[in-house]
């Protein structure tokens, strides 16, 4: 018992000293681009349904092809939020911010080749919701 505790400790020790315990965590962004949405009144469904089937597919390839580290998207249910729908990408540094709208774009293309296809759901987002705001924000460490 003895033995194997002490290979135990050791091998942990050995993984956290050299980072191979933490290997598989996402390093850390430095800029945060943060899109306010509001969904237009009666949309909110429509408009996470959107999200789900039509905005992740493309943030999914996007990612996949190293256009930003993590997305997370908020929503508010509060009547009078200025938005409904906070979608913060973090990045990891500044070049990889001002070409986030390009690499989406990109990966809507590849998601979706049928140039007809993009159109409906660019026209579909647009009776879902409004952009509000967009910000490049820096993240505190």
């Amino acid at each position: 018992m003895f033995k194997k505790a002490t290979g135990l400790f050791l091998a942990l020790t050995i993984g956290l000293g050299s980072g191979w315990i933490l290997r598989g965590q996402e390093p850390g962004g430095a800029i945060a681009m943060v899109y306010y949405w509001k969904a237009k009144p009666g949309k909110l469904d429509d408009y996470n349904h959107y999200i789900h089937t039509v905005g992740e597919p493309i943030d999914f390839e996007a990612r996949r092809s190293g256009a930003f580290v993590s997305i997370t998207t908020y929503i508010s249910r509060r009547p009078d939020s200025p938005w409904t729908h906070m979608r913060i990408f973090v990045l990891k540094d500044r070049e990889q911010a001002a070409n986030l709208e390009k690499a989406l774009d990109d990966a809507g293309l590849r998601v979706q080749p049928d140039e007809s296809k993009r159109k409906a759901n660019a026209d579909l987002s647009a009776t879902l919701r409004d952009l509000v705001s967009r910000e490049e924000l820096e993240i505190l460490k």
